[in-house]
């Protein structure tokens, strides 16, 4: 690995514990004005100084984040297709490298979606992107996504899409946790952080699905509606870092929401 992909890598993955809390506010660029996210620096602002990394497009970074923050953006280049197309995986690269380049960013994100339609475009914007940030000294980070096909998060399908987004050169690879995790984690020679998903009923179910994924091998989290459409999104990012960094339990980290409320 380059020095200039070490080095930016280790500002999202912090090298004290090899461990993540990103904050994913990327959704409008498939979902338009997701709940909480209307505003997103009031949403985001608060929150800013518990995330290791932002996730979020540049057009929402130049409008909506303070250009002092010490956060390390990992910029949503990818889309090309919104929740009322026909089809999600239909992306592709929509911002260049040369403007990740002026957004100081961190790392760059891209989708891929193995098995649908539009596999072999996305996984062509992943080699493409993986060159542009090899010249530029710049991570990939690779999303395994899926679409509206929620049935496909399974230890054998998440495994097949890790993989292969390492064998396409991603520094590090973002997907789903699934039973069986640890296998997903033991065949992909890159990092992988999860996707927080959907909202969870509880908030001890977010930590407990947190603590599981580091047990068995995540080197951390890449989590959005969890934590900000919570009512208390102080607390559960609180309560996010603290099994992530500090290996707390999910029941210690309940206390830790109590007490921020």
């Amino acid at each position: 690995m380059d020095w200039g992909i070490k080095n930016r890598l280790s500002r999202i993955i912090k090298p004290a514990t090899g461990r993540t809390v990103m904050l994913a506010v990327d959704h409008g660029y498939f979902l338009g004005p997701t709940h909480r996210l209307e505003h997103v620096g009031r949403t985001v602002g608060p929150l800013l100084d518990y995330a290791d990394a932002l996730m979020l497009t540049r057009g929402i970074l130049r409008s909506s984040i303070d250009p002092e923050t010490a956060v390390p953006i990992v910029l949503r280049v990818s889309g090309g297709s919104s929740i009322i197309g026909d089809d999600l995986s239909n992306e592709t690269i929509m911002t260049s490298m040369e403007d990740a380049v002026r957004l100081n960013v961190a790392a760059v994100a891209l989708s891929i979606f193995v098995g649908s339609d539009y596999e072999k475009q996305t996984l062509e914007s992943l080699a493409l992107l993986v060159d542009m940030g090899q010249e530029y000294g710049i991570p990939v980070l690779a999303v395994t996504a899926v679409g509206k096909e929620l049935g496909k998060r399974d230890a054998r399908f998440l495994s097949l899409s890790c993989r292969i987004a390492a064998e396409f050169g991603a520094s590090f690879v973002k997907t789903y946790y699934c039973d069986e995790f640890e296998k997903v984690v033991e065949s992909c020679p890159v990092p992988v952080v999860i996707a927080g998903g959907p909202k969870l009923e509880t908030e001890l179910d977010a930590f407990k699905m947190a603590n599981d994924a580091i047990q068995k091998g995540a080197a951390g989290v890449d989590m959005g509606r969890n934590i900000w459409q919570n009512d208390n999104p102080v607390g559960m990012i609180k309560g996010i870092r603290a099994v992530v960094h500090e290996r707390k339990q999910p029941e210690e980290a309940l206390e830790i929401f109590n007490q921020s409320k």
